[in-house]
């Protein structure tokens, strides 16, 4: 799959840059990025990088939350950031948090699925529509009156999922939602998005570190480190030693296959076992 532009992109950020409130230094400096709808987008840097101050622009929480000073320009599906509310913009992006704890506020699963959608006014058919909806599609439905204190942490990850995908979104944007996960539960997670991707057509952008399981699904891999440093096809970006050179893991079967001197770098294992039969055919 291709996204040209052939559309208007759904996200538009042109020379933006931003500072918290009492420094000198720019969390994001000089960052130029398209986003076209439909695209499932992952991010890679360093911790500290401004993964997720870039996050927290594309919903209005910076500036309008955190304050600060935000330069250049920044557009979400045509609306201005700088000149918007976060409710206004809270329609198009949803944004998925590391800590599930952060985000969920309510007692029961179904009472904070509903929790977003009453606070935007939609009629109580529609609520209940929307919940049994997305408890289908998360397969969670076995949670619908659960105490959100009584869930694991993948558990609580899939709650928050499911009050934001809810609402709708044009734009799904998750910020390390793995990173507390053991492996089992962050391949399932992903597995999860895929799918979701899949039936609704939203746009995901996906910040992560498990890129061994995240970049299976990407049509495109971002670099990121207070800038953007690369944008491109995951297996161009995979060719070169630039994530070496951030200190970001390269998932084991690239690495292997860079090794080895193989051009076409397999993503997955499955992959993976037929790039090393030609390659052993070859030697």
């Amino acid at each position: 799959m291709t996204y040209e532009n052939n559309e208007d992109p759904i996200i538009k950020l042109e020379n933006l840059t931003y500072f918290y409130p009492n420094t000198e230094t720019p969390a994001i400096e000089n960052v130029n990025l398209t986003i076209y709808k439909g695209e499932f987008i992952v991010i890679a840097g360093p911790s500290g990088g401004g993964k997720s101050t870039l996050c927290r622009v594309l919903n209005g929480i910076i500036p309008h939350f955190y304050g600060g000073e935000l330069k250049g320009k920044a557009f979400v599906n045509g609306v201005d950031v700088k000149n918007s509310t976060i409710s206004e913009l809270s329609r198009y992006v949803g944004l998925v948090f590391q800590n599930p704890v952060n985000q969920i506020v309510n007692l029961t699963v179904e009472e904070e699925i509903a929790f977003g959608l009453e606070n935007m006014m939609f009629q109580p058919e529609v609520i209940e529509e929307r919940i049994s909806w997305v408890l289908e599609v998360l397969n969670i439905e076995h949670l619908r009156n659960r105490p959100t204190y009584a869930l694991s942490g993948g558990e609580l990850q899939k709650v928050a999922l499911a009050s934001i995908l809810a609402l709708k979104p044009e734009i799904l944007v998750l910020d390390e939602t793995t990173a507390n996960m053991d492996p089992y539960s962050a391949r399932e997670f992903l597995e999860l998005l895929k799918k979701i991707w899949n039936e609704t057509g939203v746009t995901v952008i996906l910040v992560e570190h498990r890129l061994s399981e995240a970049l299976q699904h990407a049509n495109r891999l971002i670099l990121f480190n207070r800038t953007v440093v690369a944008d491109g096809i995951p297996r161009e970006i995979l060719k070169s030693d630039l994530l070496e050179d951030m200190g970001i893991e390269v998932p084991p079967v690239a690495r292997l296959s860079k090794k080895i001197g193989v051009d076409n770098l397999p993503l997955n294992v499955e992959e993976a076992v037929e790039v090393l039969k030609e390659w052993l055919i070859m030697k």
